[in-house]
């Protein structure tokens, strides 16, 4: 084929491409959440779903496929058409923590999906009893180090999003610690609240009640610097320069999704994101809204994938 030829095909794939997009979506678009109902995840499409399907003039239909901690869901995306119409939201304890936990995987993070817009990060709280021998994030480290191992921490599971943000706390901090795994937070609460263990760590936005009481003390959070709508609330990265474990949800659509339509569903998530009433919300649950470029997000997904890889070695976790 002469290269004249090869130069028509390009232009014609470009050409077919642009049409694409310009006439996507022209038919309801699937909202895939790997989350039962009131899940974060979930509450984000909920409260942009009905955004997008007035702006892009089609339903943008939430279906959530709970399971086996997302992996049925995101199994479900992955294998869904190319082609804009099957979306989802991942986060990172299924796209980045999870690969390097469980030996097997029905998917690949980095291979099987296509970024598309990262929308939201949050961070985890540690809390401690109220009569703990520490009332602060740097009253904590110095006990912990004075008492190696007897500083007693409660998480939702070994190998979890939380447990691995409190052990890079302590590598980097340079204390150690006994881990408690659980398995939910109700539980957490409760020990920490009747000093079965002297400290937790969760979700802010769960725990925030039992703080707002008493019942329980507020040690810091994970936030690599103070949440503008709640600057009172610490950061340990004021005792410890650089320590960053923001949990994080974005949109992602099965590998191959047309680049164009990429860029479409991006730019309009975005518009979504800063409208003051779908801001408020998002912001009023304990979310940080994030507007980026795809190709931001599908980079941040490799730098995650890569910093949680390198905690779970360093720690000497088998995946399950």
């Amino acid at each position: 084929m002469k290269a004249w030829q090869w130069i028509v095909i390009a232009l014609a794939g470009g050409f077919s491409a642009a049409a694409m997009a310009q006439s996507y979506p022209n038919k309801p678009v699937r909202v895939i959440i790997p989350y039962p109902p009131g899940e974060a995840a979930d509450f984000i499409a909920r409260v942009i779903s009905p955004v997008l399907s007035e702006r892009m003039g089609q339903q943008f239909v939430v279906e959530n496929r709970a399971g086996a901690s997302g992996q049925i869901g995101l199994d479900v995306l992955k294998n869904a058409p190319a082609d804009g119409y099957a979306i989802g939201i991942g986060q990172g304890g299924n796209l980045v923590v999870a690969p390097h936990t469980y030996k097997k995987l029905p998917y690949d993070p980095l291979k099987d999906f296509t970024a598309v817009a990262l929308n939201a990060t949050n961070y985890l709280a540690v809390v401690a009893h109220p009569n703990a021998p520490f009332k602060n994030a740097a009253e904590m480290i110095k006990w912990a180090r004075a008492n190696p191992g007897k500083l007693s921490l409660a998480s939702n599971g070994e190998g979890g999003y939380p447990h691995l943000a409190f052990e890079l706390l302590a590598s980097m901090a340079g204390f150690k610690f006994l881990h408690v795994p659980y398995k939910g937070a109700t539980q957490i609460a409760t020990d920490v609240i009747s000093g079965q263990v002297l400290a937790g760590i969760g979700s802010y936005t769960g725990m925030a009640p039992q703080i707002n009481s008493g019942r329980m003390r507020l040690i810091g959070i994970t936030n690599n610097v103070r949440v503008p709508n709640a600057r009172e609330l610490p950061v340990f990265s004021e005792q410890v320069p650089g320590y960053d474990m923001r949990g994080w949800f974005g949109y992602i659509a099965p590998a191959g999704t047309p680049r164009e339509i990429v860029k479409k569903l991006n730019e309009e998530i975005n518009r979504a994101m800063q409208l003051p009433e779908v801001n408020a919300k998002l912001t009023g649950s304990g979310l940080i809204v994030v507007n980026e470029s795809a190709e931001y997000y599908g980079e941040f997904i490799k730098t995650e994938y890569a910093k949680y890889g390198k905690i779970v070695r360093d720690i000497g976790l088998q995946p399950q």
